[in-house]
């Protein structure tokens, strides 16, 4: 299935206290490119969540963006240093006692005494972080790859439709070949009487100016080569696998078939002809530009 270089896709999930939101989106590119934002508790993350992608994602500049929040997930645990607040606690009654000083020591003021309590983070558990944000991380390449792919379906059949255009282009061509070369013939055969003024003119050199000029103007290889590069065109479109090169390569081709029917053929017709196939291949290069 053809799928577009450029999407959007989102994932949100609360898993594990952790409310999770991973965004991905891309834009065309020649090659895969990733970038990623994450938080720095997860930058370990950032290799794998590019392996995740570019087996999805062949072409592309890629932009992963990852939001997490605690929810109940419990990151630091604080702990009370009993042994010192009782030392500050004996060394203040002392003072109470021996100044005569007012009692008012409160728990308020247990939690502003330097060195009271602990805090310590919890060592995190890499490999279910990792599994949380990998699950969100799927659900929004799917929906990305989803809207790749409804891109890609209007691409090809906008591509089809002109491909449909082209070919019958290349019917009118090899209709109006051998008739350009008949009226050549009789040019000539009409030019020779008028030269030689009414006299018969030579018939074996008509027709050998006039197989000359046949030659010359043939255009039966560049429209069966075009015949044969649509057909490729259409067997590609169906492909599953990504083939935006390849068929930026076929482009070309036909392009180049186009221009020597152009060069070889002197026709008003022909010409009109040309013009028309070349604003339609302009057309499907730049749908290509946007191809995986």
């Amino acid at each position: 299935m053809i799928k577009s270089m450029t999407g959007f896709g989102r994932g949100h999930q609360v898993l594990n206290g952790r409310d999770i939101t991973v965004e991905i989106r891309a834009v065309n590119h020649r090659y895969y490119e990733f970038s990623c934002r994450l938080p720095r508790a997860y930058s370990f993350a950032e290799e794998k969540l590019k392996a995740l992608l570019q087996g999805k994602i062949s072409r592309g500049k890629t932009e992963v963006s990852v939001l997490i929040q605690n929810v109940t997930a419990v990151s630091e645990k604080i702990t009370a240093n009993k042994e010192v607040i009782t030392e500050y606690v004996t060394a203040l009654r002392e003072i109470q006692d021996e100044l005569s000083l007012e009692d008012d020591l409160t728990l308020s003021s247990v939690m502003r005494l330097p060195d009271a309590f602990t805090v310590v983070k919890e060592e995190a558990d890499e490999e279910q972080m990792w599994e949380d944000l990998k699950a969100v991380a799927e659900e929004a390449l799917e929906r990305f790859i989803a809207m790749r792919e409804i891109e890609g379906e209007r691409m090809k059949a906008d591509i089809s439709g002109r491909l449909d255009t082209i070919e019958r282009n290349v019917a009118v061509v090899e209709e109006r070949s051998p008739m350009i070369v008949e009226a050549y013939r009789k040019r000539l055969y009409d030019k020779m009487c008028e030269v030689l003024e009414g006299k018969g003119p030579d018939e074996n050199r008509i027709l050998l100016e006039a197989g000359i000029f046949s030659e010359k103007t043939a255009v039966d290889e560049e429209t069966v080569r075009l015949r044969s590069h649509i057909a490729q065109f259409r067997e590609m479109l169906e492909s599953g696998e990504p083939v935006g090169r390849k068929l930026d390569f076929l482009i070309q081709e036909m392009n180049r078939e186009t221009n020597t029917i152009g060069s070889k053929v002197q026709d008003i017709e022909v010409t009109r002809i040309v013009v028309d196939q070349k604003s339609e291949i302009e057309k499907i290069r730049e749908q290509i530009q946007n191809i995986e």
